[in-house]
């Protein structure tokens, strides 16, 4: 699959290692240094600029995915058949600072996929990008490269740098700034770097960002060989999760860390609560947002083009393909070193028996990326508001059964039973979930429409039941949001329009903005635009008619607190299953209440309505505050490197 951009070919011919440089081709002569000859003509330079990007994380890859099975959102069956996710160790609370799970301080334990050698070694990644920048800097060196194509190269470095600072100071917390590489001939005191305070990292980075931004093209003209590379848009999206992040109660006066200092007794943590810090990311968020719309960024719908689909199947497709659809306009930054393939079999139901030159025990349909029932429970009802408010809808019984009627046969299969609780539910919940008796429709439908579509049967005997080791749904909820509905069942097994990992949606800013402007200023008008814009497109009334009318709280939305609610639950569920939800959660505090309780499911291995539908204890999950909020650094780099000290807890 042609993913229109030449990154990958950095991945072919730049292979990076800890400590030195390896000589760069085959035709560099021996005894040559690779430094010398990389940056002698343009082209050989573009190859270095782009080995800079192998060092992304891939998101795409739920192995590989650290905010997508780390936390409560997804569960995986015990078996992992296929599917080491060192990540989901985390969840289950194996995490340990001897060998730590998806270390990319050190680029080990998960965090080092496939055999390339550097990946996710981001303290490397950012070594090679400082190495660009300080060549490509030089008008001495790549004489042959013209003076704007210069400037955008150094802005697309410095973004990767900031990038991966970014990445380490969320999962870390303070971390040593690496502005510049030190020197062969450094001493043991200038390699021995410390931990910087998270403000002076945050503002590092911000600095950074800005820097890259003012170089960067406003929007990529030449679609057919540079989508993916590092735009403006981009770079301001970025910024704006920053200092979010930056002004979260994670970061913002955090109190649990008021012991936390380095070795010379800096405090890593400044104590004092700032308010502007939200007014910070709420300025970044609405300058992203105006950079993203001005270059054509727009939420996406769904056209019918002639298929002959209800108003409720074009709705889901709305939502459905604003994730998984190719280079669609809501995506700010689509990574195409990362593709969706693999995922999507991990999410897929066997909705379908295939062809019988296979058999349904083939990797067509692995179905074993699930989601708890928790998190089922979280999309509102039909009117927009949760389930434990609805005044006119009565979820009280929502774990026992009912049958399903004509009317509602677009989204349930008509005289199926199933759980109370997926009845009445928001577009967005048929759109993302899939679930025993739920309607999936998908392209290839045998009707030409959604009348009598596919159908998803997930008993214990039914066709996508748990009947097959370690290929099966933990919990009854499959991932259906991951799947592009152009998948196909063939005589060969099963194809899947792969996608490039959406990193930044316009809805994640559009929140971003709602949620600093509330945080700073309380509600306004200006906040609940932002928010209506998404529950629009989610086909769901608006938060002030929404809370008017249909919640036992009608006022809810007129405080900061109660629209912080608000804002929350909207963002976990226009963002669910993108590996939003678990660093949102520690960046609010909120994970040692969401993260300590225990993992629920429906009893798959149950062949009967009344056995199946009946909640079973997955797994206990316990969250240890302060320690889990950030990651352990590997106790053996305390050993080589005295100036560093490790995070409380651990």
């Amino acid at each position: 699959m042609k993913y229109k951009i030449r990154i990958i070919l950095g991945l072919c011919v730049i292979l990076f290692s800890v400590s030195a440089c390896k000589k760069y081709l085959d035709i560099i002569p021996d005894n040559v240094a690779t430094i010398d000859n990389a940056f002698n003509l343009r082209v050989e330079a573009e190859k270095y600029l782009f080995g800079l990007y192998s060092f992304l994380p891939k998101d795409g890859n739920p192995v590989f995915n650290l905010g997508f099975t780390a936390g409560d959102e997804i569960w995986i069956p015990v078996e992992q058949r296929e599917l080491i996710a060192y990540a989901w160790q985390i969840a289950r609370g194996a995490q340990n600072a001897n060998n730590p799970y998806m270390n990319v301080w050190d680029g080990m334990r998960g965090a080092n996929p496939g055999d390339v050698p550097g990946r996710y070694k981001l303290f490397t990644g950012i070594r090679n990008c400082n190495t660009f920048i300080e060549n490509v800097s030089d008008l001495g060196r790549v004489r042959d490269l013209q003076a704007d194509e210069r400037s955008r190269w150094l802005g697309e470095a410095m973004f990767l740098k900031a990038y991966y600072h970014y990445y380490l100071l969320r999962m870390y917390g303070p971390i040593p700034i690496m502005d510049k590489n030190v020197a062969i001939s450094a001493d043991a005191e200038e390699v021995r770097v410390k931990r910087m305070p998270v403000d002076e990292c945050v503002s590092y980075i911000s600095s950074l960002l800005d820097s890259a931004a003012s170089r960067l093209p406003p929007r990529i003209v030449n679609t057919q060989d540079e989508l993916g590379r590092i735009s403006q848009p981009i770079a301001l999206a970025l910024k704006a999760k920053l200092l979010l992040m930056a002004a979260s109660p994670l970061f913002n006066g955090n109190t649990d860390y008021a012991n936390f200092r380095n070795v010379d007794g800096t405090l890593f943590f400044n104590q004092t609560y700032e308010s502007q810090k939200w007014e910070k990311a709420a300025q970044a968020a609405k300058a992203a947002i105006e950079s993203a719309e001005a270059s054509g960024a727009s939420l996406y719908t769904f056209t019918d083009g002639n298929l002959n689909l209800s108003d409720t199947t074009i709705t889901q497709l709305s939502i459905r393909n604003s994730f998984n659809e190719r280079w669609v306009s809501e995506h700010i930054w689509a990574n195409p070193n990362s593709t969706a393939s693999g995922i999507q079999q991990d999410a897929m139901a066997m909705i379908t028996t295939p062809s019988s030159t296979i058999a349904p025990t083939t990797t067509v349909a692995r179905e074993h990326l699930a989601a708890p029932i928790k998190i089922a429970e979280l999309f509102y009802t039909r009117n927009g508001v949760p389930i434990t408010e609805d005044k006119t809808l009565d979820f009280t019984n929502k774990y026992t059964v009912r049958t399903a009627v004509k009317a509602e046969r677009f989204n349930i299969k008509e005289g199926y039973q199933t759980a109370r609780l997926n009845f009445d539910r928001e577009p967005r919940f048929y759109a993302d979930l899939g679930f025993d008796g739920g309607v999936w429709y998908k392209y290839d439908s045998p009707n030409n429409t959604d009348e009598g579509t596919y159908v998803l049967e997930g008993k214990a005997t039914q066709l996508a039941g748990a009947n097959n080791y370690g290929w099966f749904n933990e919990t009854g909820y499959f991932l259906k949001k991951l799947v592009n509905y152009e998948q196909v069942f063939t005589s060969g097994g099963a194809t899947y329009k792969t996608y490039p990992w959406p990193e930044i949606r316009l809805p994640d800013i559009y929140l971003a903005y709602a949620e600093a402007l509330n945080e700073f200023s309380g509600p306004s008008d200006e906040v609940f635009k932002y928010l209506d814009l998404i529950r629009n497109r989610a086909g769901i009334p608006g938060v002030k008619e929404s809370w008017t009318n249909f919640s036992t709280s009608p006022t809810k939305f007129n405080s900061k607190e109660g629209l912080r609610d608000i804002i929350q639950q909207e963002r976990a569920i226009e963002l669910a299953f993108e590996g939003n939800r678990y660093w949102d959660q520690l960046r609010w505090k909120k994970a040692v209440q969401s993260m300590n309780q225990t993992i629920t499911g429906w009893s798959i291995r149950q062949s009967a309505t009344a056995d199946y539908y009946r909640i079973r204890s997955i797994y206990p999950q316990t969250f240890v505050a302060p320690r889990d909020y950030f990651a352990p650094i590997r106790n053996y780099n305390m050993t080589v490197n005295p100036n560093l000290v490790q995070n409380p807890g651990w």
